[in-house]
């Protein structure tokens, strides 16, 4: 049974109780963790406050060394890092080998990135002066992982900050901790006691005691609104640094001049992704009216062809959900639409040949609007809701018409469609003929309700870095404007 990673060692802690990790594509058990408790919370960030002292005074050459080294081994790896979190996660094996890419690459490039500055020098007022601009660790981060991409989204939050000289506790999604365990027992081996630290069990037993805890000045998060809203209540007092990814309701608008075909495909990729568990899932999608049946036609046609099943198997194009509660709410959106006038075209039910998992066949629905919930809310599942727009500029109105702003999509062979939509939609993510394709050096993160945070890139680093300004003057003598004025 893996156990809590703390000091450089695996331990249960103070558990009494196990959870169960659960295969979703057959419902069985995988594995136990320990649940751990507040008394376990404490002592991780012991151990992680006496690793920082010994860390952020390590060189950036050595900490790239040491991040390296982890890639290294994550490659020898692979396949068993591949298949576990498939067995843990569902999706299918290509999309968590695009995963583990992520999770690799990330580690170097902020490897190489974390050596590369530090601040900057200013020009003095004097000559005699120096003012440096630094940027330094906090201390202790605080990483709360989703289990949508456990390893991708882990990584994007753990290694930025390591490379600017912090420690991490990471909080794993109880539904998928195995293979960040495993990645702590064979590739984070090398690295001092204490630096990475992982503490097993739910949100309000751990989470918010190590979100509560005053040596903890960082929390990265990445999920819900209504979590990262609790854990800004929590933090606001203590003022902490807080970087928090609260998801989205991303659209996708489809122009007059796009090829139904192309359309077809990069629809059903960017909403059926992780069946549609993505915080960047296209979730709203705009057709033109002139020509919507046919875009409508190759859409449901290319839909239907896909293969539901377990993700192990190599012919699986879309696999289960993460479990029950969300296929559920997937349901409740569906069945509210169709109360109110949608049409399911293709899906909408659970497939009758898979009697075990936790499946939902992929879905495209027509005639919905605003005011229904798979419009408005995020509904994180394999759906597809259609809806027209008349002008183009209408297209971009009701792209903006949300409390969410993380990322959008547009279809286009007309530049200054993407120009106008590019500078009038606000998100912080805009994809032109190339949907949900991120860049190591590009920042991704969301505005409005999605929250603030940048990960990737320079902004990705410097998240993790606070600011400080030094000011040197050279001449220790007493200056002509000190006191008393009158002299």
């Amino acid at each position: 049974m893996p156990l809590h990673f703390i000091n450089g060692e695996f331990t249960r802690g103070g558990a009494t109780e196990d959870i169960e990790v659960h295969n979703p594509a057959t419902e069985g058990v995988i594995d136990t963790v320990p649940r751990g408790t507040a008394g376990d919370a404490e002592t991780a960030v012991k151990s992680s406050k006496d690793a920082f002292e010994v860390w952020k005074r390590t060189s950036a050459n050595t900490r790239a060394r040491m991040m390296h080294e982890a890639a290294e081994k994550m490659r020898a790896h692979k396949e068993q890092i591949v298949r576990l979190l498939t067995l843990e996660q569902g999706k299918p094996v290509p999309e968590n080998e695009e995963e583990f890419e992520w999770l690799m690459n990330t580690f170097e490039y902020y490897a190489e990135l974390g050596r590369h500055e530090r601040g900057r020098v200013l020009p003095s007022g004097e000559y005699t002066q120096l003012n440096l601009v630094i940027k330094e660790p906090f201390g202790v981060v605080l990483c709360i992982v989703p289990w949508n991409y456990p390893l991708l989204l882990m990584a994007w939050k753990v290694a930025p900050a390591l490379a600017a000289g912090n420690v991490v506790i990471i909080k794993p999604s109880e539904i998928t901790p195995l293979s960040t365990l495993y990645l702590a027992e064979h590739c984070w081996d090398h690295f001092p006691p204490g630096v990475i630290n992982i503490v097993n069990g739910y949100g309000k037993e751990i989470a918010e005691a190590l979100v509560k805890h005053k040596d903890v000045p960082v929390i990265a998060f990445t999920g819900s609104l209504a979590t990262g809203q609790r854990i800004a209540s929590i933090a606001a007092p203590m003022m902490k640094k807080l970087h928090l990814e609260l998801g989205g309701k991303d659209a996708f608008v489809i122009a007059e001049d796009a090829d139904p075909e192309v359309a077809a495909r990069a629809l059903a990729y960017a909403a059926l992704t992780n069946a549609g568990q993505v915080c960047t899932s296209t979730e709203r999608v705009y057709l033109p009216a002139k020509n919507s049946k046919k875009f409508t036609e190759a859409l449901v046609e290319h839909v239907k062809s896909l293969r539901l099943g377990p993700g192990i198997e190599s012919d699986t194009d879309i696999g289960p959900m993460a479990g029950s509660i969300y296929r559920e709410k997937i349901e409740g959106h569906v069945e509210d639409a169709v109360k109110r006038g949608a049409k399911v075209l293709t899906g909408g039910r659970r497939p009758e040949r898979l009697k075990k998992g936790f499946y939902y066949e992929p879905t495209v629905i027509s005639h919905v609007d605003h005011n229904m919930m798979i419009m408005r809310e995020e509904t994180f599942g394999p759906a597809i809701p259609l809806m027209e727009y008349s002008s183009f500029d209408e297209a971009i109105a009701l792209t903006n018409d949300s409390d969410y702003g993380l990322g959008a999509c547009l279809l286009t062979t007309d530049a200054l469609k993407a120009k106008m939509f590019m500078e009038e939609v606000k998100a912080g993510t805009i994809w032109i003929n190339d949907p949900l394709t991120d860049n190591y050096a590009g920042p991704f993160g969301g505005m409005k309700l999605s929250g603030g945070a940048r990960e990737l890139g320079q902004e990705g680093l410097d998240e993790f870095r606070e600011t400080k300004h030094v000011h040197w003057e050279f001449s220790a003598a007493k200056k002509s404007w000190w006191y008393p004025y009158g002299n």
